[in-house]
């Protein structure tokens, strides 16, 4: 990606160094984020489903819980290995806290990029956007949705509409998971500030709220909130290939890091077998197709991952 340092977005807060305190827990347990919900089997939506697909469609044709986080566990530990710096090719080698600021400086230019996109977007449908915070940390935040730990992976919080991100998760993605690359670090990002577009929107309200209604669903609905926040991820990234700020490789980057996300590509790397029935976020290939089709359309109305039948 050809990204330089930009003026300081004052909705990025530093909170590295300072620990989060307290246990961990977050509504309905587990590592990444999820809508604080009962969990349950894949299932056909009810009916109450289509008033969301509905709602859905409209809101989506004016505007032209939790988001769920990267949950990715650690691998058994005979298989760890050193965390690696992220760096920017074309930058001089950088040492301890240079490297730090280096990432700072990266998750800085995406944001504003992402304000300015999605600014854009809301404003030509006569809607107005309240841009989300972004929170780095190290090991432990406290959060608006409660306390968690780096093992959370990056999340969204709509209590406090702040997504945060501790940069060490990046070397995770790259070395533990084969998706290395600025590009699949901005789409981790683009990814959750996807979420917070959704709750700008009312879509994850009414996820939430049709989950506790139908608890037999709330898995399905999860996939497909996670899988728009994907194909939103991907309509940032096309405008940023028209911006010429991608470069060769850098949509591959993207794809990989969707695919290395997958719920069947990290149950069978962290515990050597795949359970569909706990899907919650979507398959390699999912993440993927949604990605892509966000990407290739440059159309927020392709991302409608409520109305078809199968995703």
């Amino acid at each position: 990606m050809k990204w330089r340092p930009g003026k300081a977005n004052p909705r990025l807060e530093d909170r590295r160094g300072q620990g989060g305190g307290g246990g961990f827990g977050f509504p309905g347990g587990g590592g990444g984020m999820r809508l604080p919900i009962p969990s349950g089997g894949g299932g056909r939506m009810g009916i109450g489903t289509i008033l969301i697909v509905i709602v859905l469609f409209l809101v989506l044709r004016s505007c032209g819980g939790e988001g769920g986080g990267f949950n990715i566990p650690s691998l058994p530990e005979q298989t760890q290995v050193p965390p690696a710096q992220q760096t920017d090719p074309e930058a001089p080698p950088a040492q301890g806290g240079e490297a730090q600021d280096q990432g700072k400086q990266f998750v800085n230019f995406v944001l504003n990029d992402l304000d300015a996109f999605w600014l854009a977007q809301f404003e030509s449908s006569g809607r107005q956007l309240q841009p989300p915070g972004l929170v780095l940390f190290s090991d432990a935040v406290s959060s608006g949705c409660g306390q968690a730990s780096s093992a959370t992976g990056p999340f969204y919080c709509p209590l406090d509409q702040k997504a945060y991100v501790d940069l060490t998760f990046f070397n995770q993605l790259d070395r533990q998971f084969g998706a290395p690359g600025d590009f699949a670090q901005a789409y981790v990002l683009g990814h959750e500030y996807g979420h917070h577009i959704q709750q700008q929107l009312g879509i994850e309200q009414q996820v939430r709220d049709q989950s506790q209604s139908n608890p037999g669903d709330a898995n399905e609905l999860s996939v497909r909130l996670e899988l728009q926040a994907d194909c939103f991820a991907g309509l940032w990234g096309r405008s940023l290939y028209e911006q010429g700020v991608l470069e060769d490789g850098d949509l591959e980057e993207g794809i990989t890091a969707a695919e290395a996300v997958g719920d069947d590509r990290i149950q069978q790397k962290t515990q050597g077998r795949i359970d569909p029935e706990s899907f919650t976020h979507g398959t390699s290939e999912q993440r993927r197709t949604w990605f892509r089709k966000g990407y290739d359309s440059g159309d927020i109305q392709q991302c409608d991952t409520f109305s078809a039948d199968s995703v």
